[in-house]
């Protein structure tokens, strides 16, 4: 059998961290299913902002409500970066960064098995992983 190239598992975990990015989003925004549904964590907008403040245990509503939208708008912008492969290395970063910052909040505001059932310490290493990668696959970066 033949091994897989570093740059096509690359671009294999580009995909897949986008899109996993991606499906957190679509769930805030009800697309996966109304709260309550089978593999739907908030469903809405309003569960997504009680789990932020959940985590997040400091802020007032209104502050996590800033913080739910810059965490989205990270999630969303890395993600497009990821998938069309454009500064894949700042993108990876920035999600290995923001998959920390989530592990963290979830270890202290609700214990360490959160963010192990949930993967976030393996979108976490995978990201960093694709950070160190020169060049993936169908990728817009130029080396």
């Amino acid at each position: 059998m033949k091994n897989i190239s570093l740059s096509n598992a690359g671009f294999i975990l580009r995909i897949f961290l986008g899109i996993t990015m991606l499906s957190a989003v679509a769930d805030r925004f009800g697309f996966w299913g109304a709260p309550g549904a089978p593999g739907v964590a908030w469903g809405n907008w309003e569960n997504f902002i009680a789990y932020t403040q959940t985590l997040n245990s400091f802020a007032s509503k209104s502050f996590a409500e800033i913080l739910g939208v810059i965490a989205t708008f990270l999630e969303i912008t890395f993600s497009l970066l990821l998938i069309i492969g454009f500064k894949t290395r700042y993108a990876a970063l920035g999600t290995a960064g923001l998959m920390l910052l989530f592990a963290v909040s979830m270890t202290i505001a609700i214990s360490i098995k959160a963010p192990l059932d949930y993967s976030v310490f393996t979108s976490f290493a995978a990201a960093l992983t694709l950070s160190s990668i020169e060049k993936t696959t169908f990728s817009l970066d130029v080396k």
